[in-house]
C-alpha cells in the first residue's frame, strides 16, 4: 500500500540557548530540571557483535512500542452510538453549543439566500467563502478540521470554497503550561525531572489538537519535540460531531442539491479526527511512513521515542531545518509540516492523518493517466467506476463532454508540462457538477500533491509535479506484470491498428529517469501477454508491425548503400537510373526512414540502460522455441517475405510517377 500524509499540525525550530539568552527569546528557553547524565555508549567489536546490537535495539524498540500501546489502551474511538448516549442526556450543554453554531452558520446561510434572490450568488462566491473560513476559525478545533476536510472535497464544494478553506490553519491560543506538564507526568507515570534534563517553559508551537515543547531527554541527552494534547479536546470534538451528524441527517433528507451521503461523510471524517487524538497511532504512522520511504535518501522522518509516548503525549526526534511555510506564502493547507534540513533533505513532521491507497486504485490511477494522454474521455469516465468515484448504476455519458471541454484545452501542453493545481481545479469543477463521491484516500492525494507542487514552485518556478512523476508511471507501465497495466500499455501503444513508436520511445526516455527501471523487466511481461491465450488480437497487430519494421530496415539499408556508392557504381548497379534504387514518393520515403530511425533509437535506449545485459534477449529466444512462439515467428517471416516480394514486384513493374523521389 502507498501512504499519503496530510496532517494538520506543525512545529517550528528554535535553537537551544543559554539561560541568559533564553530570557530574550522565551520560546527558545529551556528550564533546567537536573544535570544531564549521558549513558556510556555500548561498544562492540566485529560485524557479528554489531548485528547483535542492532537486533537488540530493534527488540527493545518493539517492547517500548508495546508499552506505549498499553498506555493508550483507553484512547477514544469514534462511535456515533457512544456520542448519542453521552450527549443525548445533556440538553443544556447541547442547547448552548447549538445556539452558538446556529448563530454563526445561520447568518451565513441567510446571506447566501439573499445573494440567490438578488441573482449575485456566483458573483459573491469568493466573498462568502472567505466569510465561511473565518466562521470555522471562530467555532474552534472541530470546525477548523471540518473546513480542512472540505477543502479536499471537490465533489462537495465549488472551487472558490476549496481555495479559501484550504487556507484554514491550526493556529489557536495555547493552553496553560502547567496543564501540559501535568498531562505529561500523568500519561507517562513519571515526573518531568526523571524524563527530561530540560524542557522549554512555554510551547514553541500550538495547533488545534495540541502544542509542542522542546526538551532534552535525561537518559541520552537527545533533543526532542514533545507534543501534548489539548485538555478537553475529546469532549469538545465529540459534542460538535454529535450535533454536526444531526445536521447531516437533515441535509440527506431535505437538500436535494447535495447527492453525497453527508452522514457517511461525517462519520468517515470524524473517525479520522479521532485517530489524530491517539498519538500512539500517529507514531505508528510515522514508523510505517519511514519504512516505506527508507530507500529515499532525500526524505527524513523523525524517530519516535516510545518510552515517552502515550495516547496524549508524543515524543519524537528534533529536526533542525527551516519550515517551508516561513519561506513561501502559498495557498495550501499546511506547508509548515515540512522542513528543509541543512543537508538538503525534506523532513516530514506530522503523521496524524494518513490514508492508504488500495492497490486496485493505484492501478486505476495509472490507467487514468494513460487515458488522459490518449484523450480517451469515454475511458476516463469509465475509470471513475474503478476509482470508486461513482456507483455502477450512474450513467457516465453526460460526463464525457465535460471532460472533453476541460482536457482538450489543458492538454494543448504536453502532459509533463501540465500544472497539477490547474488540473485539480478544472477536474474539481467537473466533480462538483455530477454525482461523484470522492474517496478519502483520493482527497488526501489531491491535497498532498497540491501542497508539494506549491512548495516546489517556490524553489523552481518551472517545476511540474506531473513531469516529476511521469517517469514512475512510465516505468510501471513498461515493467509491471499486472493485467490492468499491461492492457493500459497496449492501449497506449496501439491505435487504429498501428503501433505508435513515438509513444514507446517517450515511455523509454521517461522510464529510464527512474532509478529502478530495468530493461529486462520491460520485456518479459510483454512476451507473456503476447503469447497468452487472450493475446490473439495483439499478435495480429505485432505481426503487422514486425513486417513494417523489417521492411523499413531493409529498404533503409538499400537507400544507405546507394547513397554511399560513387556515381559511376550507381549507374552500373542500377542500370543508369537517375531516380535511385527505389521508386517511392517523397512522403513514403520519409516515413520509411523515420520508422527505421525510430526503431534504432529505441534499441539504443534499451542498450544504454544501466543494467542492460545482452542475456536479457534469452527469454525471447526461449519463448520463440515454444510452439506458440514458433507459430508466431512463422507468421512474421511469412508476412515479411510476402511484403518484400510485393515491394520488389512493385519496383519492377511500376512506371515512374510524378513526385517520385530521387536518392541523389
Amino acid at each position: 500500500m502507498s501512504l499519503v500524509s496530510a496532517g494538520g499540525y506543525s512545529f517550528g525550530l528554535l535553537p537551544c540557548r543559554s539561560r541568559r539568552r533564553a530570557k530574550a527569546i522565551a520560546k527558545a528557553a529551556l528550564v533546567e530540571a537536573r544535570p544531564r547524565a549521558v549513558p556510556a555508549l555500548r561498544k562492540s567489536s566485529g560485524s557479528g557483535s554489531v548485528q547483535k546490537v542492532l537486533v537488540g535495539d530493534r527488540a527493545d524498540d518493539l517492547q517500548a512500542e508495546a508499552r506505549a500501546m498499553a498506555r493508550a489502551v483507553n484512547a477514544s474511538v469514534y462511535s456515533p452510538e457512544l456520542l448519542a448516549r453521552d450527549y443525548g442526556s445533556r440538553p443544556v450543554q447541547l442547547l448552548r453549543r447549538t445556539l452558538q453554531i446556529l448563530v454563526a452558520l445561520g447568518s451565513f446561510s441567510l446571506k447566501l439566500l439573499i445573494d440567490q434572490r438578488n441573482g449575485v450568488l456566483d458573483q459573491n462566491k469568493r466573498k462568502r467563502a472567505a466569510e465561511l473560513r473565518r466562521i470555522f476559525t471562530r467555532l474552534g478545533p472541530t470546525f477548523v478540521k471540518l473546513g480542512q476536510g472540505l477543502s479536499t472535497r471537490p465533489d462537495i464544494c465549488p472551487p472558490e470554497y476549496l481555495e479559501e478553506l484550504s487556507e484554514l490553519q491550526d493556529a489557536l491560543p495555547t493552553f496553560p503550561d502547567a496543564e501540559a506538564f501535568s498531562c505529561i507526568e500523568r500519561e507517562l507515570g513519571l515526573t518531568l525531572d526523571l524524563i527530561f534534563s530540560s524542557i522549554s517553559p512555554s510551547p514553541i508551537a500550538a495547533a488545534s489538537l495540541g502544542q509542542v515543547y522542546k526538551a532534552q531527554l535525561k537518559y541520552s541527552g537527545q533533543i526532542v519535540a514533545v507534543k501534548v494534547q489539548r485538555p478537553g479536546i475529546e469532549e469538545a470534538i465529540g459534542l460538535d460531531f454529535y450535533l454536526i451528524r444531526g445536521v447531516g441527517f437533515l441535509i440527506n433528507k431535505y437538500v436535494d442539491i447535495i447527492t453525497t451521503d453527508v452522514v457517511a461523510l461525517i462519520d468517515e471524517f470524524a473517525s479520522r479526527v479521532y485517530q489524530e487524538l491517539n498519538y500512539v497511532q500517529e507514531g505508528q504512522n510515522a514508523r510505517r511512513f519511514k519504512k516505506l520511504y527508507a530507500d529515499k535518501e532525500d526524505v527524513l522522518v523523525p524517530d519516535i521515542f516510545w518510552d515517552y509516548t502515550s495516547g496524549k503525549v508524543l515524543t519524537m526526534e528534533w529536526v533542525e531545518g527551516v519550515k517551508l511555510n516561513e519561506q513561501v506564502a502559498i495557498e495550501n493547507p499546511h506547508p509548515g509540516n515540512l522542513l528543509a534540513t541543512p543537508e538538503g533533505k525534506l523532513a516530514f513532521l506530522d503523521f496524524g492523518m494518513m490514508s492508504e491507497t488500495p492497490e486496485e486504485a493505484r492501478f486505476a490511477i495509472i490507467g487514468h493517466v494513460v487515458h488522459m494522454v490518449n484523450r480517451d474521455y469515454e475511458a476516463m469516465a469509465r475509470d471513475y467506476y474503478a476509482l470508486d468515484f461513482l456507483s455502477p448504476d450512474v450513467d457516465v455519458s453526460p460526463i464525457v463532454p465535460a471532460l472533453r471541454n476541460f482536457f482538450d484545452d489543458a492538454l494543448n501542453s504536453s502532459v509533463s508540462e501540465l500544472n497539477f493545481k490547474t488540473i485539480v481545479d478544472g477536474l474539481g469543477a467537473v466533480l462538483y457538477q455530477y454525482p461523484f463521491n470522492v474517496p478519502a484516500y483520493y482527497a488526501l492525494i489531491l491535497r498532498s500533491l497540491t501542497v508539494l507542487e506549491g512548495l516546489a514552485l517556490y524553489a523552481d518556478p518551472n517545476f511540474k509535479v506531473l513531469a516529476a512523476s511521469y517517469p514512475y508511471f512510465a516505468k510501471r507501465l513498461l515493467t509491471d506484470p499486472n493485467p490492468y497495466l499491461r492492457d493500459a500499455l497496449v492501449e497506449l501503444l496501439f491505435k487504429d491498428g498501428r503501433f505508435r513508436w513515438n509513444r514507446l520511445e517517450n515511455l523509454l526516455v521517461q522510464g529510464r529517469k527512474d532509478r529502478d527501471f530495468s530493461a529486462k523487466d520491460a520485456l518479459q511481461p510483454v512476451l507473456k501477454l503476447l503469447l497468452g491465450p487472450e493475446g490473439e488480437e495483439l499478435r495480429t497487430l505485432v505481426i503487422k508491425e514486425s513486417v513494417r519494421v523489417t521492411e523499413a530496415v531493409v529498404l533503409g539499408a538499400v537507400i544507405d548503400t546507394y547513397n554511399s556508392m560513387p556515381d559511376f557504381m550507381r549507374s552500373l548497379v542500377f542500370t543508369g537510373s537517375r531516380r535511385g534504387p527505389l521508386l517511392m514518393s517523397v512522403t513514403e520515403l520519409e516515413k520509411v526512414i523515420e520508422l527505421r530511425d525510430q526503431v534504432f533509437r529505441i534499441w539504443g535506449l534499451l542498450r544504454s540502460s544501466e543494467n542492460f545485459d545482452p542475456t536479457l534477449l534469452q527469454p525471447i529466444l526461449q519463448v520463440l522455441q515454444q510452439p506458440e512462439g514458433r507459430i508466431l515467428g512463422g507468421r512474421v517471416v511469412g508476412g515479411i517475405t510476402q511484403r518484400l516480394a510485393a515491394r520488389l514486384l512493385q519496383q519492377v513493374l511500376r512506371t515512374p510517377a510524378a513526385g517520385s523521389a530521387s536518392i541523389d
